[in-house]
C-alpha cells in the first residue's frame, strides 16, 4: 500500500541542493573564540617583540629587534583569519565570517602600520646611524 506524501511546508532551496546554515550558538562561539585565540596569538607576537628591547640593566642600551619578522608572524595570523572566513562562509555561519572579516581588515592595517613605522626607522638608521633606536648608536 502506497501512502501520500505531503509537500514540505517551506522550501527555500534556489539550487539543485538545499543550503544549510550553521547553527546560530555554533557559530556565535566560534567566532569568538577564534577572535580571542588570534588576539592571544597577536599580544604573545608584539609582546615578544617588546620585551626583545627590555633589559633590567641600567648600565646597558638596548634597541628592540627589527619589526619586519614579528609583523610577518603577525600576517600570517590574518591569513589564517582569511582562511577561517573562508571555511566559514561555505558553512553558513554569518557571525563568524563577519568576526574573521573584521580581525582581517584590523591585522591589516596593523601590519601596514608597523611596515611603515619600521621602513621610516630603517631610513633614519640609514641616513644617521646615531640617531636613538638605532644599533650603532650603543
Amino acid at each position: 500500500m502506497d501512502l501520500p506524501v505531503a509537500p514540505p511546508a517551506f522550501d527555500a532551496t534556489t539550487g539543485p541542493r538545499q543550503r544549510g546554515r550553521a547553527d546560530l550558538g555554533a557559530d556565535i562561539g566560534a567566532g569568538c573564540g577564534l577572535v580571542f585565540l588570534e588576539l592571544i596569538a597577536l599580544v604573545v607576537i608584539f609582546g615578544l617583540w617588546f620585551l626583545s628591547g627590555f633589559n633590567l640593566d641600567p648600565g646597558r642600551t638596548v634597541t628592540t629587534d627589527s619589526l619586519w619578522g614579528y609583523l610577518a608572524a603577525a600576517g600570517g595570523v590574518g591569513v589564517l583569519a582569511l582562511a577561517a572566513a573562508a571555511v566559514a562562509a561555505r558553512a553558513g555561519a554569518v557571525v563568524t565570517v563577519v568576526t574573521q572579516a573584521v580581525m582581517a581588515a584590523l591585522i591589516c592595517v596593523l601590519v601596514f602600520g608597523g611596515a611603515a613605522a619600521q621602513s621610516h626607522q630603517d631610513r633614519l638608521c640609514r641616513d644617521h646611524p646615531s640617531a636613538t633606536g638605532c644599533k650603532g648608536s650603543d
